[in-house]
């Protein structure tokens, strides 16, 4: 009886010792490979895109080359496009070039040893399509846009300090006056904690009575998109109308698509999603500014304008560092928020 329960436990310890062997610790299913994680993907353009990856073991013998694979197809490997990024442990960088406007890819870090080849967990992301061209505002600000579908956007969030016909717009600094100008209903911009060292990355923050003031805040050729063009562009990137059509939390994956440059964006959920910036719209957390003048939310959260209102508000989009959706409301138009725009 003895013996019959100690060969029972043996055979068990086999198993379980069997079936980790078989999984592999590098998800290759071989332990002799090297172990690579793929890196997320930023700065799309229609041509070319930057990746790169991790690689946190050898296996069993020395790592000669590293870098990314990608397709059009599912599961690349190192017979389709490749990048060649040095060799050894750590972590690298990769350029992907040749790369064909409006198209889906695949791509995965790989890493090569004398035991063959592993590779890392597969990301997803869509070239830029037409636009490209640079577009500027009265103040000679220049802009990077995007085609998206049947839309043309700015890549860029808004940063100009004149209405378009050079009517100089109030830099309103002060709390109690940003307050004020619910009574008075004026434009204005401000920057984020008064202070010019965002306005590079981040552009400004405007309040709604800017958005409309007959000036005009977009340059010559471009608007501030409606309700229904924001919708519009969610519906391209794959949120259905029901949803479009609702408010709150909407779609998907919408969110981490309109995304963009993993670097200004707080270390979250939404930078390790696979469809981060995928759309190369490039939404910047770029916070917002609160009725009362108190300033929130750099490098977590994006506040878009529409120029769409309702009664003493007006609708606006966010997105959140640790949400890949796309909230849509309505707002006090006395917010500072960012404004992008899209082409007449």
């Amino acid at each position: 009886m003895r013996r019959t329960l100690m060969l029972f436990l043996l055979a068990i310890i086999m198993f379980i010792g069997c079936e980790s062997d078989s999984n592999g610790l590098n998800g290759n299913g071989d332990d002799n490979l090297p172990i690579v994680t793929t890196a997320t993907v930023t700065s799309i353009t229609q041509t070319t895109a930057v990746c790169g990856g991790t690689v946190t073991d050898s296996g069993a013998s020395e790592v000669t080359a590293r870098g990314v694979c990608w397709s059009t197809s599912a599961s690349p490997d190192t017979s389709d496009g490749i990048t060649i990024d040095s060799s050894g442990i750590g972590e690298f960088t990769s350029t992907l070039t040749g790369l064909t406007p409006s198209t889906p890819y695949y791509v995965r870090a790989y890493a090569t040893n004398s035991e063959g080849t592993a590779y890392g967990n597969t990301r997803t992301f869509t070239t830029s399509g037409g636009g490209g061209e640079t577009c500027f505002d009265i103040d000679g600000n220049s802009y990077v846009t995007i085609q998206i579908g049947d839309q043309c956007w700015m890549a860029e969030n808004l940063k100009v300090t004149h209405y378009r016909d050079g009517t100089s717009i109030p830099n309103i600094t002060n709390d109690n006056e940003w307050y004020g100008l619910y009574e008075t209903e004026t434009g204005a911009y401000c920057e984020y904690d008064n202070g010019t060292s965002n306005v590079a990355a981040y552009g400004r923050l405007y309040n709604w009575y800017a958005v409309d003031d007959s000036h005009g805040l977009a340059p010559d050729g471009w608007h501030v998109p409606t309700d229904e063009e924001w919708k519009t562009l969610e519906i391209y990137l794959g949120m259905n109308p029901a949803e479009a059509d609702s408010y709150g939390y909407r779609g998907t994956n919408e969110g981490s698509k309109l995304a963009g440059r993993a670097d200004l964006w707080y270390d979250g959920d939404l930078e390790d999603d696979p469809e981060f910036g995928s759309s190369g719209f490039t939404a910047l957390p770029a916070g917002y500014r609160d009725g009362d003048g108190s300033y929130y939310d750099l490098i977590h959260n994006s506040y878009f304008w529409s120029s769409s209102e309702s009664v003493r508000s007006a609708w606006y989009r966010n997105i959140y560092y640790y949400y890949a959706v796309v909230y849509r409301y309505r707002y006090s138009k006395l917010y500072g928020f960012s404004v992008r725009c899209v082409r007449d």
